[in-house]
């Protein structure tokens, strides 16, 4: 059974004119995230007429349809029933994931604010390179930026909070973290996210037919790498990142 954080959950809500979103939970969950993707999934197999899209946020399916040929309460009611009788927060992940080795350069130029993130951890720059490159975290959902990962959910130790003011700008492949999760930028941007290190990896390939190198549900292990690395990860298309078929 869903605990308190998903208290209320799964709800249905309408969002404009042609959309609704299915939300399984107020906060980032492992359990609630589970049942977005997976509910995105079940829709995605079998489409209901007249939706048009589906996407998925960190705890809610977005479900976008032609009003003109599908009426609100009829959507909701078809939603209800495919939410009845399946436990959702325990349901498959979807299909085809993959497991992403992504080598990272942490602190020094590369982690500029890796100190201030340990500290704000309880520990040493040291221990928290081995901790962070030791997570194994899944892809929660693509947003802010073209390919930009939200991944999580990292141990309570790194329940830290964001930065009261921004950094003005991080570059492209910047790895930050707070509130238990990593952001990788696909673009330069500001920021309230503590950067930790960087990575080579193509997020954003828009001459792909596959433009986004993640997608919600794949799981990644950020491995760390001395700074001499960095000239070879950039040179390598690839951004020195190794992938394998999870079951």
């Amino acid at each position: 059974m869903p605990d308190d954080i998903h208290a209320g959950c799964p709800r249905i809500e309408p969002i404009g004119l042609d959309g609704v979103i299915v939300r399984f939970g107020e906060a980032l969950s492992q359990p609630a995230n589970r049942a977005a993707l997976a509910f995105r999934a079940a829709l995605e197999r079998d489409v209901p007429d007249g939706v048009e899209e589906c996407s998925t946020s960190l705890v809610s399916t977005f479900v976008r349809f032609d009003p003109l040929s599908l009426s609100l309460a009829a959507l909701v009611s078809a939603l209800e029933q495919r939410l009845t009788g399946t436990d959702w927060y325990a349901a498959p992940l979807p299909e085809g994931r993959r497991l992403l080795r992504i080598p990272t350069v942490y602190g020094g130029d590369f982690g500029p604010q890796l100190d201030e993130a340990a500290a704000a951890a309880g520990m040493e720059a040291e221990a928290a390179i081995v901790a962070l490159s030791g997570a194994r975290v899944r892809v929660s959902a693509i947003g802010f930026a073209p390919g930009q990962p939200y991944l999580g959910t990292l141990p309570e130790a790194w329940d830290i909070p964001r930065q009261t003011g921004l950094t003005p700008r991080v570059p492209e492949g910047a790895l930050v973290v707070a509130i238990r999760q990593f952001v990788v930028f696909s673009v330069s941007a500001p920021t309230g996210w503590r950067q930790v290190g960087r990575t080579a990896a193509p997020l954003f390939r828009p001459g792909s037919e596959t433009p986004f190198l993640l997608r919600p549900g794949d799981e990644v292990i950020f491995d760390a790498v001395e700074a001499g690395a960095w000239d070879r990860l950039v040179a390598d298309p690839k951004g020195g990142i190794v992938t394998e078929p999870l079951a």
